[in-house]
């Protein structure tokens, strides 16, 4: 877990296929109601506030309240603890490719 205490990690929020959607739309925007958000998919309004709320728990969404309406905006932070991560592994995927490239000039010659 992170300073923020945050209930869930970003690798739980990430999981799954509609948060992922989520977070895209949200970087695509400064700030988006969720009546914009919900009419994204093909789910209902509850469906959607629950994925939300499992961003929201891993710290990656925040939202206010304007008027009856609730604004939800991206807070890309957690993501970085993902890329640090993956850049981890990226040394394995670049030997390998070197690798199969090496092999491809041996078979050329």
């Amino acid at each position: 877990m992170s300073e923020n205490n945050q209930l869930r990690d970003a690798f739980d929020a990430v999981a799954d296929p509609t948060r992922r959607r989520l977070i895209q739309l949200l970087a695509e925007a400064e700030e988006i109601p969720l009546h914009e958000l919900t009419a994204q998919f093909q789910m209902g309004r509850t469906a959607v506030s629950k994925h939300l709320t499992i961003l929201k728990e891993a710290g990656l969404v925040h939202d206010r309240k304007v008027g009856r309406e609730t604004r939800f905006r991206l807070n890309a932070s957690p993501l970085k603890e993902i890329q640090d991560w993956v850049g981890f592994y990226s040394k394995f995927w670049s030997t390998n490719m070197l690798r199969l490239n090496q092999l491809f000039e041996e078979e050329e010659e």
